[in-house]
């Protein structure tokens, strides 16, 4: 078989998924192509267009020797019998489905472009995520060709974290590859995993029929931030009856049938997919007349509205119920830690909220400025943008820290109490300070879920 991988989008998923391919199959040559020139280019340069830990190491292994980056799309669909489809489906902004189903034109047109130039039979792999019964849609888009070729589609999705991607590619707690259950469906499926046994144990790679492995990514991230949305909305009780959500969290996370990851609580959940995914299922269970399930999973959203609409008033409320021209310093602008992407980002609507209040915001964060300015473009206020924690400190009423950058936990915090206004403000959206010791400097501190550490009595 050709041994020519095309994957079609270079972004937060193609991108780091190509290069760990091309870091493990060296007999194979992966061409990644995006019609953003700009972003081509950083993948060639010596700043990478995302940032994640341990991926330029990757990149510098393989760029240019069996990695290559392109912005001929059509030379790579021809040279490439196996193509990864890896292009954006947001949530639809229009039509039937407006606000939740996924806008599938960029996929769409990305298999016509593959008709019309393929010249012999190709895989193709779904890495985007998408809605269940895409790939039938597609399968009859690519067979209704009138070239008379072979398209066997594969659902193959991503299950990899932003901010720990490289180690969940090179390191997955599963490889799930979805196939139709045809003769030349499942010799396609043996094609795309003799690609992930080259470093991933056979037990790790988890087959299925093509419609179950479209449904488990959808799923999969509508759990996770089911948990996120359940112990946030504990948070709140917490707060009403001085228990402590750390405590909570912990004692409940010993249960072997719950354990501890995702309960800590936070301002929210962010990123390019829990939101989109869960309103896509949500459109999924109404399409196919399941309303009462749809409300189940929607609340998961409004929950997560919920938890930033109540940071916000908290703010408002410990700040003698007005932000109205005092400057908050926030500490974070990424969704998560260890990532730049803003996509979603509590932040951002955190922000927006406190400049509808007319609050200033100085906003800093490690990676996600240049994004931040992006997110907050069409916004009018007092914004700016620091590099420097201290700087950004500076005259401020309250810090805000909205991301768990570990950064933030080694701050010196006497000289950031030094230069705000008193009384000095701490909210502390992750929950990762050292709250004694900051209201030992003299700050009045509110985590999440937890009693405030204040001596102005409220």
């Amino acid at each position: 078989m050709n041994k020519t991988i095309l994957c079609i989008g270079a972004g937060y998923v193609g991108g780091p998924t190509m290069a760990v391919i091309a870091d493990n199959c060296p007999e194979y040559k992966v061409i990644v192509v995006d019609v953003n020139a700009a972003r081509i280019k950083a993948w060639q340069s010596a700043v990478l267009p995302i940032y994640e830990p341990g991926l330029k190491a990757v990149v510098e292994r393989t760029l240019n020797k069996n990695l290559f980056f392109s912005t001929d799309i059509v030379a790579g669909i021809k040279a490439a019998d196996m193509i990864f489809v890896s292009v954006n489906t947001p949530t639809k902004t229009f039509g039937a489905g407006a606000g939740k189903a996924a806008d599938l034109q960029y996929w769409e047109k990305t298999a016509r472009d593959i008709i019309e130039h393929a010249e012999n039979d190709k895989i193709v792999i779904e890495k985007s995520t998408l809605p269940v019964r895409t790939a039938e849609a597609m399968h009859r888009i690519l067979q209704s060709n009138p070239k008379g070729l072979n398209f066997d589609i594969i659902s193959n999705p991503e299950f990899m974290a932003e901010g720990t991607a490289v180690d969940d590619l090179q390191n997955p707690g599963r490889v799930l590859i979805g196939a139709m259950e045809t003769e030349s469906g499942q010799k396609a499926l043996q094609a795309v995993m003799d690609i992930y046994r080259h470093w991933v144990p056979e037990a790790k790679i988890k087959t299925t029929n093509v419609w179950s492995s479209e449904l488990t990514k959808l799923v999969s991230n509508a759990m996770l931030a089911q948990r996120i949305s359940s112990v946030n909305s504990i948070s709140a009780l917490c707060e009403k009856t001085d228990a402590n959500i750390l405590e909570v969290s912990a004692a409940m996370g010993m249960d072997v049938r719950i354990g501890p990851r995702f309960l800590q609580a936070s301002i929210g959940f962010g990123g390019s997919c829990f939101k989109k995914d869960i309103l896509n299922l949500v459109y999924l269970c109404e399409f196919y007349g399941l309303p009462e399930v749809a409300a189940y999973w929607e609340q998961v959203v409004l929950m997560n509205e919920y938890q930033e609409k109540r940071f916000v008033q908290n703010i408002i409320n410990r700040m003698f119920n007005t932000v109205a021209g005092k400057k908050i310093a926030i500490f974070g602008f990424a969704f998560k830690a260890d990532t730049g992407d803003t996509r979603e980002s509590p932040a951002i609507y955190v922000s927006k909220l406190l400049l509808e209040e007319h609050a200033a915001l100085r906003i800093h964060d490690p990676q996600a400025l240049e994004y931040a300015k992006l997110d907050l473009a069409d916004c009018t206020g007092d914004i700016s943008y620091e590099i420097d924690p201290y700087k950004a400190a500076e005259g401020a009423h309250a810090i805000a820290v909205l991301t768990e950058w570990k950064e933030f936990r080694d701050l010196d915090f006497a000289r950031l109490h030094a230069v705000m206004e008193k009384p000095a403000f701490i909210f502390d959206g992750r929950n990762i300070l050292d709250h004694p010791k900051l209201f030992k400097l003299g700050f009045n501190v509110y985590p999440l879920g937890q009693k405030a550490l204040s001596n102005l009595g409220h």
